[in-house]
């Protein structure tokens, strides 16, 4: 996933920043800790991943307090993800208070690269293409490359290992990104059958 140029903040399809496409009666996230409305980090188009179904994967992430809420541990209440389903959607209206939207919209383009890992993809392609690495914006499923231990969560309804839908970097511009902790990695899951996400975050 590399950066795109900038894009329309209700873009349909895979983005980052913007606003997120929902169907009437969408409900803005709050954190569980502050009270405070999430940031909408990105929404990625499920059909774009094969078994992942239909919609658009959406995170948040509190940004109001950073380091307060624990917005980098799963079912903290200090994210969310969501799956949208593919009906009728409309740019969501974002809460006039909170810190709830980054300071850009990036398209996303998709790029196949040859490698060993993702980490070694993404060094790879940006020395290819004399891009800087930040352009690289993250991975669309396969394995997580964990910065630290393996967190991969698990269903809370089928308790089975959960997909990874991608792996998130924080954006190309330190000035309009998401904070995953300084140079950290967002990894966004779901369980297709049962309709559960689960995002999470390391540095």
């Amino acid at each position: 996933m590399t950066y795109g140029g900038t894009a329309a903040a209700d873009a349909p399809g895979t983005r980052t920043g913007g606003v997120p496409l929902a169907a009437a009666g969408f409900v803005w996230p709050h954190c569980a800790t502050c009270g405070g409305a999430m940031q909408f980090l990105a929404q990625i188009r499920l059909e774009d991943l094969a078994g992942a179904g239909r919609g658009l994967f959406a995170v948040f992430l509190c940004a109001n307090d950073p380091g307060r809420c624990a917005s980098w541990a799963p079912r903290s209440g200090g994210n969310r993800a969501l799956v949208l389903p593919p009906r009728a959607l409309t740019a969501a209206a974002p809460p006039a208070s909170g810190r709830t939207g980054l300071g850009e919209v990036s398209a996303v383009t998709y790029v196949d690269v040859d490698a060993a890992t993702y980490f070694d993809a993404a060094t790879g392609w940006a020395k290819s293409e004399e891009r800087s690495p930040r352009e690289v914006l993250g991975k669309l499923g396969g394995e997580p490359e964990w910065l630290q231990g393996d967190e991969t969560p698990r269903c809370t309804g089928c308790e089975g290992v959960m997909t990874l839908v991608a792996q998130l970097e924080e954006g190309h511009d330190h000035r309009t990104a998401a904070d995953f902790g300084g140079g950290g990695s967002g990894y966004g899951f779901l369980c297709a059958p049962c309709g559960e996400a689960v995002f999470l975050w390391q540095a």
